[in-house]
């Protein structure tokens, strides 16, 4: 009789180990699976990125309106050259945002966006955008940076985004912390 409750123990135990090894995992895969699901579903206002063009342009328009932020601990000066563009579904659009490093060492910056109205994020796809990649600008220097862009023709045949005429891309520029130790490096 014994025996049971030792078999007990190490059952719960061995139960509980696994329990935990799962947690730690699922913890560990919650980041790239949460921003994997995003980048589907457009949740959160995160956009597509695309690899061709729309190929088809529609005579529906939509607004796309420019918004620009920076983290306070950044010394940048950051906004659109444009503060909207009318876009028919499915064209191609190009536009510009401006940086200025208003500091007096080099500074790398990181751009995180989004787009609202939610419902429209997933129909928003980007060719080209200052986004993808870090960018360093020295001390005093600006920037044009492109974004090239459509809004997906398929975004006509959902009944609920009927009433988006508008659509708001906006960034915010954080330091990166990469970024950060390698600006320290490349001060004189």
């Amino acid at each position: 009789m014994m025996r049971l409750p030792a078999n007990k123990n190490t059952r719960v135990a061995a139960f509980a180990a696994l329990g935990a090894v799962v947690m730690v995992g699922a913890a560990y895969a919650s980041v790239p699976l949460y921003n994997l699901f995003c980048q589907v579903t457009g949740y959160g206002g995160t956009t597509q990125v695309a690899v061709g063009e729309a190929g088809e342009i529609l005579d529906r328009e939509v607004t796309v309106f420019f918004d620009a932020n920076t983290n306070r601990s950044l010394p940048w000066t950051f906004e659109p050259a444009q503060r909207s563009m009318t876009v028919h579904l499915g064209e191609t659009a190009l536009a510009y945002y401006t940086a200025t490093n208003n500091s007096s060492q080099p500074v790398t910056g990181v751009a995180t966006f989004n787009v609202a109205p939610y419902k429209a994020a997933s129909y928003f796809s980007k060719l080209e955008c200052f986004c993808f990649t870090e960018q360093t600008l020295q001390p005093g220097e600006s920037i044009e940076m492109p974004v090239l862009f459509f809004v997906d023709p398929l975004m006509d045949e959902e009944r609920r985004l009927d009433d988006v005429t508008g659509i708001t891309l906006s960034y915010t520029f954080f330091e990166s912390q990469d970024g950060a130790s390698a600006s320290a490096d490349a001060a004189p």
